[in-house]
């Protein structure tokens, strides 16, 4: 009846099951895996709203690239806050940066062939390549002094049916940034074999003041045909507004050639809601509101859960130069399922285990820093308290 793609274990992970019968009992969690920000008492703009009466809105005239107004909007923000020029004609809208990847994979692979993404890193991209009928291959992010990408292995991974390789900067969740010489050694490769380089920065904006490495964007790169995805999810904390986009870097005839193709994919979908694409520009006039606040918590929340766990000596931060997200690596920990699902019996805090994003040992766990102050606090205190 169904397809081999859809072809998932539909049932319910452990953890899943036992936090919907503690919340249908009325149990009050924690939930220190909450990454959406309208759920985190972040104050938006009373005014946020008010672009979607535009009454132009009610006339549609489809962009398949999406309106030139909300491109140059696009383009204003790399200019300003990455430095970087990017011509409107570049900026392909989506409706998110899962279907951005979906119209990339289909136009770059056949089925079968295959993509190279990090790991760990976000395990919706086994979801979105299975979709599109690709092979996704890790390519291992290893850490020292923070989460870096390997070359040989990198180098190591690459197969004749390759097409791509996903950089994820910074990274969800280890926070890590791609750094200038990890671009060199996916260049060359590029070249060498034919690959583009899908960059996903919806992150970007969130890096940390004392990061010491700062990489402006790999939509100021032009050596290998690269799509550069962002979008208002992160950059404006508006999930629910749904645009996203691709910048398309690289040699010319690759990245016009590139362009049409989208723009042809595009044109079949035209996914992204007018009202939206006529907010966007007065949207972005307001961005650093609600960013400095999200980063600011990111900030403050990370900070003193080092501290705590530097007073604690069970576990400890791993280092990140970005994003809302913090690892906490727990040797003692050498079965993470059991341990989330005892916090979660015992304390009534949800956290995520390492596996979920393929760590490459025990010991891993991932909370978002998005909560309040306060609350995040209380749960991370009781975590450590577990912990000990």
């Amino acid at each position: 009846m169904f397809a081999d793609r859809a072809g998932w274990d539909l049932t319910p992970n452990a953890l899943t099951q036992r936090l919907a019968a503690l919340r249908a009992a009325g149990a009050d969690i924690i939930d220190l895996t909450e990454s959406n920000p309208t759920h985190c008492s972040f104050s938006y703009p009373p005014e946020m709203l008010a672009p979607l009466a535009d009454p132009a809105s009610l006339c549609y005239e489809p962009s398949p690239k999406g309106l030139l107004t909300a491109r140059e909007s696009i383009c204003r923000y790399y200019a300003e806050q990455r430095g970087v020029t990017v011509e409107p004609e570049q900026v392909v809208l989506t409706a998110s940066s899962s279907e951005a990847y979906s119209w990339i994979f289909r136009m770059l692979a056949n089925p079968g062939d295959r993509v190279l993404a990090p790991q760990p890193s976000y395990p919706l991209f086994s979801y979105l390549a299975g979709l599109n009928d690709v092979q996704l291959d890790p390519y291992p992010l290893v850490y020292g002094d923070g989460w870096r990408v390997d070359p040989d292995r990198l180098r190591a991974a690459v197969q004749p049916d390759t097409r791509a390789i996903i950089a994820v900067s910074p990274n969800n969740p280890t926070g890590s940034l791609l750094s200038v010489d990890d671009l060199e050694v996916m260049q060359k490769l590029g070249r060498s074999n034919a690959l583009a380089l899908i960059c996903d920065e919806v992150f970007a904006d969130y890096l940390y003041p004392e990061s010491s490495r700062r990489f402006r964007s790999a939509a100021s790169q032009s050596d290998m045909l690269t799509f550069t995805l962002g979008g208002i999810s992160k950059s404006l904390g508006l999930p629910q507004m749904k645009l996203g986009w691709i910048v398309v870097t690289g040699p010319k005839s690759l990245r016009d050639d590139a362009l049409a193709r989208l723009e042809v994919i595009a044109d079949t979908y035209l996914s992204v809601s007018t009202p939206v694409q006529r907010a966007l520009f007065r949207w972005m006039e307001q961005r650093q509101t609600i960013q400095q606040q999200i980063l600011q918590r990111a900030l403050d929340n990370r900070r003193y859960l080092i501290e705590r766990t530097e007073a604690s000596g069970v576990c400890r931060v791993l280092h990140a130069d970005g994003g809302w997200y913090a690892v906490l690596h727990a040797p003692d920990v050498s079965d993470e399922e059991r341990f989330c699902l005892d916090l979660l019996d015992r304390d009534h805090i949800l956290l995520h285990p390492g596996y979920f994003f393929d760590f490459p040992t025990n010991g891993f766990l991932v909370l978002s820093l998005l909560l309040p102050l306060e609350l995040f606090q209380d749960g991370a205190n009781r975590l450590l308290v577990h912990c000990r």
